[in-house]
């Protein structure tokens, strides 16, 4: 039995559980979902190649692959720099838009977002342009693990970041004072304010967090396939999809749900077609919402 759209689903999947987890964690403290984050993923991942193209010059071009790998030293330079720049790139929006807007209706602050998704991409495509970047070109020889599975050494890399990646998120959300603090914000912001939680530093780690992770995403994207302005909004329903199915709050359930949706989607495509991959995240949101509309993990963070 072939068994390769495992993992192919479980590397994607992955990638699109570290991007929900801004998505959900964002919604569960600022109470609005933010159909920007797909370009902080997408921002994050033009940076990390930015920088890597950069380091690359500087260092005379002399950066060569990490053993078997098709990146070198300088792609992870690159993606810390971008998980950086994401970060403060989502602090700056939230400073310059969605602060001022927030005490107001949510529809008023989720239109905002939609017309900074809209503003961002536009710039990314106009700095530049709606052609792919790559990290690199070179084809690498996938390896077998048996019952048909095969990966390259790229995959299992980026399992294993990601892998590390959501662990410490878990561990920040589950045993430190500001996970605490996060979660207690996300139950009841007036409660924790009261009781001393500053909200507003909580916001802004949210933000921090959520551009972080995001930009992870983008650029572990991009070593694998490529880097085009409309990658992150491409991803946008799988990530809110994850974060509904795994219930919004929960960091846990969206490491579920975009996993369930990763191997989903690529079920479809390897057994029914490509053409329908998109409809997957759509239809298992909808079944999430009509027979348990709080997720798989109720909403807890």
């Amino acid at each position: 039995m072939n068994l390769q759209f495992l993992a192919d689903g479980l590397l994607s999947g992955m990638m699109i559980g570290l991007g929900a987890i801004g998505v959900t964690v964002t919604y569960s403290i600022l109470r609005f979902a933010n159909f920007a984050h797909g370009e902080l993923l997408t921002s994050g991942a033009y940076v990390a190649w930015a920088a890597s193209f950069a380091l690359t010059a500087l260092a005379g071009g002399a950066a060569p692959p990490l053993g078997p790998f098709s990146f070198g030293w300088t792609v992870l330079v690159g993606g810390v720099f971008a998980m950086l720049f994401s970060a403060a790139l989502a602090l700056a929006i939230d400073a310059v838009l969605f602060r001022r807007l927030r005490k107001g209706a949510s529809i008023v602050v989720v239109m905002a977002s939609f017309g900074a998704s809209l503003a961002l991409r536009s710039l990314i495509e106009f700095v530049f342009s709606s052609s792919p970047v790559y990290f690199s070109q070179e084809l690498q020889i996938s390896r077998p693990l048996g019952f048909g599975v095969r990966v390259t050494p790229d995959q299992l890399a980026l399992i294993g970041v990601t892998a590390v990646l959501l662990v410490g998120v878990h561990l920040l959300m589950t045993r430190s004072q500001a996970g605490r603090s996060m979660r207690a914000v996300s139950e009841n912001p007036t409660l924790a304010r009261v009781v001393g939680v500053n909200v507003e530093d909580i916001v802004r780690l949210t933000w921090i967090l959520g551009g972080a992770l995001a930009a992870a995403a983008g650029a572990m994207t991009g070593i694998l396939v490529q880097i085009r302005p409309y990658m992150g909004f491409d991803l946008l329903l799988p990530l809110f999809s994850a974060a509904i199915l795994g219930g919004i709050g929960s960091v846990p359930g969206a490491i579920v749900g975009g996993i369930a949706i990763g191997i989903a989607e690529a079920a479809t495509v390897d057994f029914i077609g490509s053409q329908w991959r998109a409809a997957v995240s759509f239809l298992l949101l909808i079944a999430m919402l009509l027979v348990r509309p709080r997720g798989l993990f109720g909403g807890r963070a």
